[in-house]
């Protein structure tokens, strides 16, 4: 018979397994298969794992397990979290952590991202409070600040890649900026990190803690509507936006649940303005040939001033697009990006 005070991890319901939760961007297939690899087959944690992949198929979960000794592989929502295994987000959708379970929710992007690393972040935390390290690895702009933070606030381990030792520097860059960091070691010292602090930890999560669901950006307040909102729209739904701190972090979020750092938000509002732009070239490109027809087809039928009046329309349409071609082809100020590749060349 079931022994009723053993939970899903197969050990006393106030003693769950310490949480591992890792986030990556660019760089972060080479960076984590150099993490599992060192990591010992007798790891006493479950490691949950967020690359951005967005909606690609990935073979992350068979890459990690040829690499490593611990087996990885994308979870079904509901399976039960168990030490010794490595769960990775899988494509378009978020990964997060109730009490003993593992949770799967295309709920909306934040940072631009599903996965993203945030909500695994933020969702651990709320759930396993001190039991819980965070590693920021190689990745461009600042998504897992905002999560390592929460880590941070409820009594959690926080790790950092050393920027040095990144293919990108964004994402551990802005964690050191925004959150008061444990440990800060290049890559090749991270798995004999988390072996000693999964070692040590002897932390008796409270009953009461990992019974209470975490709190979801999904689930809006009445605060919410209280907000002025900034004179800025949601660049993924055209929603209006309110502006929070996240300790040092500021932060965009719209009534959806979409959330954007500061840098993630000029990044998403640039790809919105490119796109725009393409679309009105392509039209002026549309309205010239439509106008070069239209010219043709007058003067075939002897109509010389309606002809003179489309050629008119389509040298004016030509100049436009020049115009407007050139606006897409110069370069523009990226900020974040720029700061990011400057610190790490310097």
């Amino acid at each position: 018979m079931t022994n009723p005070s053993t939970s899903a991890y197969g050990r006393c319901m106030t003693e769950p397994p310490p949480i591992i939760v890792i986030g990556a961007s660019e760089g972060g297939v080479e960076a984590l298969s150099i993490l599992v690899a060192n990591l010992p087959s007798d790891l006493d944690a479950a490691v949950f794992l967020v690359l951005h992949i967005g909606a690609h198929q990935s073979r992350l979960p068979s890459l990690l397990t040829e690499r490593g000794p611990l087996p990885a592989r994308h979870p079904d929502d509901g399976d039960p979290i168990r030490p010794g295994h490595i769960y990775v987000a899988p494509p378009d959708h978020h990964l997060v952590l109730e009490p003993g379970r593992i949770r799967l929710t295309r709920g909306p992007r934040e940072n631009w991202a599903r996965p993203a690393v945030d909500p695994l972040f933020r969702s651990a935390a709320a759930v396993y409070g001190e039991g819980v390290i965070g590693v920021i690895l190689t990745g461009g702009l600042n998504d897992g600040t905002a999560g390592l933070h929460a880590v941070a606030q409820h009594g959690g381990t926080t790790v950092v890649q050393d920027p040095d030792s990144a293919v990108n520097s964004g994402m551990p860059r802005s964690a050191l900026r925004h959150v008061a960091v444990d440990h800060c070691v290049p890559l090749s010292e991270i798995a004999a990190l988390l072996t000693l602090l999964v070692a040590k930890s002897r932390t008796t999560v409270e009953a009461d803690r990992i019974t209470a669901l975490p709190a979801r950006r999904e689930d809006m307040t009445a605060d919410y509507k209280l907000d002025r909102p900034v004179a800025v729209t949601c660049p993924d739904c055209g929603g209006a936006l309110r502006r929070s701190e996240t300790g040092t972090l500021k932060q965009y979020e719209c009534h959806i649940g979409h959330v954007y750092t500061a840098d993630v938000m000029v990044a998403a509002q640039f790809s919105a303005l490119e796109w725009s732009l393409t679309a009105a070239l392509r039209a002026l490109s549309e309205r010239g040939e439509l106008c070069r027809q239209m010219a043709r087809d007058a003067r075939e039928g002897k109509d010389e001033p309606a002809a003179l009046r489309w050629d008119a329309a389509e040298a004016e349409a030509k100049e436009r697009a020049i115009v407007m071609r050139r606006l897409i082809e110069e370069d523009w100020l990226h900020v974040g990006e720029s700061e990011s590749r400057n610190r790490s060349s310097g």
